[in-house]
C-alpha cells in the first residue's frame, strides 16, 4: 500500500491503495514506517508524498467510522510529517479530499496540477475534519477562506488554491513526479503549518453564520465547523487539535452523522443491480436523440451535451425547436455567468447539438429518449415509429413519470431494447434518474442505462414497473392527504409546516403550486369533483399564474390567500363536510407516514431492490433532508416503525376505505426489526 523510491537525496513516498488511495489502517501503518525511516536516513534530505493512479487521496476509509479506528491514527501521521526536520512536499493530482487534504496540510509545502481538486467534504457526512483540517487550513489561507471550504464542503481547483495560498507551486505539465522532486531539492528547511499564526475579527464568525443561516439551520456539523475554526484563532495548535477531535467524536456518534453515512453508502449501493450477470457489457453510446424540445427535452439534452455526447433533438414544429434551443442557450449562459462553466465549454456543448423536424435524423442514434406529454397513446405512436426508424441495437427510452414501460415496449418488435429513463425537473440540474426496468428489458440495456446516468453526473436508481414508479407513487398518498385535510379543516400553512420543520424546502401544497395545480386537470371548468378542480376552474393554477393554494408576490413567496380559502370553504360546504381541528400528529401521519407505508409496499412488491434505494430516490429527486437519511431510514431509525404503524392506524378512518397498511411495515414493527430483515433479505444496502 505504500511504496518508496529514492531519487538522489529525495525520497518519494507513494500511496498505492486503489481505486482512490483511501487512508485505511494499512496505508497509515505504511506511511508511519516510511516517514520514520526517511527522517532517520542521513541520505534523505527531503521527502515527497504523492499518490499513484488517478488520485493523491480521496480521504479516510469511512467504513472505519462505525468501529474503533485502529492505530496509528491519521492525526499522529500528520503530526509526524509536520515535525519532520526535513522538508516534506505533498505532490497533488486528481483529488485531495478530506483526510487526503489534511495529510497535505501537514506537509511543509504543496505542489499540484492546476486541475487537481482540493476539498474537505466531511460536513456532508455530518462530521468535521478530524485530523487537523480546521486548525491548519485557517493558518494557511486565513479564516474566511477556510470557513467557506470547511462549512460548505465544496472543493476548489488547485489553481484557485494557489490564489489563496493553499498551493505553493503549480505543476507546469503532466510530469508532476519529476517537478515535485525538483522542487523538493530546492528546499532547505521545513515550514511547519502549525507554527503559523492566524488572526481574525471575532465578528467574522457570527457574520458567516448569519450569511449561511438557511444552509446550516438545524445541522450540527456546520456549526461545529465554525466553532472549530474559531478555536484555531484563539488557541495554540495543540489545544485547537484537542477541541477539533472532541467535536469529531461528538458528531460521529450523533444521529445526523449516522444518517448521512447511511446516505453515503446507499447512493453507492443503488448503482448495484443484484441479478445482473457479472459478464454484462454496456452498449456503446456515442450519439443521443431526444424527442421533444420542451422543458424536459431541453434539460435532458444539456446533460449529454455537457458530457461531450452529441445530441439530435427532434420536434414537430420549428417554433418549438427554436424556443427549446433558446432555453438551452439561456441556461448555459446563466451557468457560465455563475462561473460554473467557461464560455469555451458552453460553445463546445452547443456545437454538439443538432435540431430537426425529421424523425429520420434519429436513425444513427445509439440512444433515443422520448420526452413528450404524459399521454400513453402519444407515446405508443412515437415508439411504433421509432421501431421502424432506429438502427438495430439502439436503446429506446421513455421519460415517462407514471406510465407503464411494458405497455410502451409492447408496440415495438424489440421490447428488450426499451427502458424508462425518468429524469426529474429541471432535468439539467436534478441528480436523480429512475431507471425503469421493464419485464423484457435486456440486461445490457439496463447496464447501459445505469452506466450512462453516472457518466452524465446523475444518481441512478433501478425501479420496476408500476404507476408512478418509486418516487411519484409515494408522492400520491402524500398529496391526497394534504388536499383532503384542507377540506377537512386544516390551513395550508399548517399542512406545509410539518414538512418544512422536518427540513424540506417546502411542504406538499407549496410543491403542488410550484409544479402547477393544473397538471393532469381535465380543463372543464363546469366539472368540479375536487377542491383542486375548483381552484383550477377559478384560474388558480399555482406559481405560474401568481396564485394557487397560496397567493404569490413578485418574488414568488407564498402568502395566505383569502380567495383560495373561500373556494375551499365553499367546496367543503357543498360537500357537506363539517370542519374540525386537525393536529400536527395527524398531518404527520397523513403526509409523511403514508409515504413510508407506500414505500414498504413498493419494497415488498419487488419494485425496488432495497429500502435504501427508496431513500436515494427521495433524497435526490424530492429534496428530502439528507441529515435524516431518507424516508425509510427516518421511519426506521429516528421515528420507530411501531410509532408509524400506531399513528397510521389511529387516522386510518380519515384516509378512507382505499387505505391499507403494508404487511411488510406491520411485520417489521411487530418484530421490531428492519425492513430488510422483515423482508428476509438481511442487510441489503441498509
Amino acid at each position: 500500500m505504500i511504496e518508496t523510491s529514492l531519487q538522489g537525496s529525495v525520497l518519494e513516498i507513494l500511496i498505492a491503495n486503489p481505486p482512490v488511495n483511501a487512508l485505511g489502517a494499512g496505508v497509515r501503518k505504511g506511511l508511519e514506517r516510511a516517514l520514520r525511516e526517511a527522517i532517520l536516513d542521513s541520505a534523505v534530505k527531503a521527502i515527497v508524498v504523492r499518490g499513484t493512479g488517478k488520485f493523491f487521496s480521496a480521504g479516510a476509509d469511512i467504513s472505519e467510522f462505525d468501529n474503533t479506528i485502529p492505530d496509528p491514527q491519521l492525526p499522529d501521521i500528520i503530526n509526524l510529517m509536520e515535525t519532520s526536520p526535513k522538508p516534506v512536499v505533498a505532490a497533488i493530482h486528481g483529488l485531495a479530499f478530506g483526510g487526503g487534504l489534511e495529510l497535505a496540510l501537514g506537509a511543509h509545502y504543496r505542489i499540484a496540477t492546476p486541475i487537481a481538486k482540493l476539498g474537505l467534504p466531511e460536513v456532508a457526512l455530518g462530521i468535521l475534519p478530524g485530523a487537523g483540517g480546521t486548525q491548519r487550513l485557517p493558518r494557511i489561507v486565513g479564516v474566511e477562506a477556510a470557513l467557506e471550504m470547511i462549512v460548505s464542503g465544496a472543493p476548489i481547483s488547485a489553481a484557485k488554491g494557489a490564489e489563496i495560498g493553499l498551493i505553493d507551486k503549480l505543476a507546469e505539465n503532466e510530469d508532476l513526479a519529476q517537478q515535485a522532486t525538483a522542487y523538493a531539492r530546492t528546499l532547505t528547511a521545513p515550514r511547519p503549518t502549525g507554527a503559523r499564526e492566524v488572526t481574525a475579527d471575532p465578528a467574522v464568525f457570527e457574520q458567516f453564520a448569519t450569511k449561511n443561516a438557511r444552509k446550516i439551520d438545524g445541522l450540527d456539523a456546520p456549526k461545529a465547523c465554525i466553532e472549530a475554526v474559531r478555536a484555531a484563532v484563539i488557541l495554540p495548535l495543540a489545544q485547537g487539535l484537542e477541541r477539533e477531535l472532541a467535536f469529531f467524536h461528538e458528531l460521529v456518534v450523533g444521529q445526523q452523522s449516522e444518517a448521512l453515512r447511511h446516505v453515503f453508502f446507499s447512493e453507492r449501493m443503488a448503482a448495484k443491480i443484484d441479478d445482473l450477470p457479472k459478464e454484462t457489457t454496456p452498449r456503446k453510446i456515442a450519439k443521443v436523440g431526444i424527442i421533444g424540445a420542451g422543458t424536459m427535452g431541453g434539460g435532458i439534452s444539456m446533460n449529454f451535451l455537457s458530457a461531450g455526447i452529441p445530441v439530435t433533438i427532434v420536434d414537430m414544429a420549428q417554433e418549438a425547436l427554436d424556443r427549446g434551443i433558446a432555453v438551452i442557450c439561456r441556461n448555459y449562459e446563466a451557468t457560465a455567468a455563475k462561473g460554473r462553466l467557461t464560455t469555451e465549454q458552453v460553445g463546445t456543448a452547443m456545437t454538439l447539438l443538432t435540431s430537426s423536424l425529421d424523425f429520420g435524423e434519429l436513425a444513427d442514434c445509439d440512444l433515443i429518449i422520448e420526452a413528450v406529454y404524459e399521454d400513453m397513446d402519444i407515446k405508443k405512436r412515437i415508439f411504433a415509429r421509432l421501431d421502424e426508424i432506429a438502427k438495430p441495437g439502439a436503446i429506446l427510452a421513455s421519460n415517462t413519470s407514471y406510465l407503464s414501460i411494458d405497455d410502451i415496449a409492447d408496440v415495438t418488435s424489440r421490447p428488450g431494447d426499451v427502458v424508462g429513463l425518468h429524469f426529474f425537473s429541471p432535468a439539467n440540474i436534478m441528480k436523480l434518474v429512475e431507471v425503469v426496468r421493464g419485464a423484457k428489458t435486456a440486461a445490457d440495456v439496463l447496464a447501459t442505462a445505469m452506466d450512462l446516468a453516472r457518466r452524465i453526473g446523475k444518481q441512478p436508481v433501478v425501479s420496476g414497473v408500476c404507476y408512478g414508479f418509486i418516487g411519484n407513487r409515494m408522492l400520491l398518498p402524500r398529496i391526497d392527504g394534504a388536499i383532503d385535510m384542507l377540506v377537512e379543516g386544516a390551513t395550508p400553512q399548517q399542512v406545509d409546516r410539518i414538512s418544512v420543520d422536518l427540513g424540506m424546502p417546502m411542504g406538499p401544497l407549496q410543491m403542488m403550486d410550484l409544479a402547477g395545480l393544473d397538471l393532469g386537470w381535465h380543463r372543464d371548468v363546469s366539472r368540479i369533483e375536487s377542491v383542486r378542480d375548483a381552484l383550477c376552474a377559478a384560474g388558480r393554477w399555482g406559481q405560474k399564474t401568481g396564485c394557487g393554494i397560496y397567493d404569490y408576490d413578485d418574488k414568488r413567496r407564498p402568502l395566505p390567500s383569502p380567495a383560495a380559502q373561500s373556494i375551499i370553504d365553499a367546496f367543503r360546504e357543498k360537500s357537506g363536510i363539517v370542519p374540525r381541528a386537525i393536529s400536527d400528529e395527524e398531518i404527520t401521519a397523513r403526509t409523511l407516514y403514508v409515504m413510508v407505508n407506500e414505500g414498504a409496499k413498493i419494497l415488498e412488491e419487488g419494485i425496488t431492490q432495497r429500502a435504501s434505494d427508496i431513500d436515494v430516490v427521495w433524497l435526490n429527486g424530492y429534496a428530502w433532508p439528507r441529515h435524516t437519511g431518507g424516508p425509510m431510514y427516518w421511519a426506521e431509525h429516528l421515528v420507530g416503525l411501531e410509532a408509524v404503524v400506531q399513528n397510521l392506524n389511529a387516522y386510518s378512518r380519515s384516509m378512507g376505505e382505499s387505505f391499507s397498511l403494508s404487511p411488510l411495515l406491520v411485520r417489521a414493527a411487530t418484530n421490531r426489526t428492519s425492513f430488510e430483515d422483515a423482508r428476509g433479505k438481511l442487510g441489503a444496502g441498509s
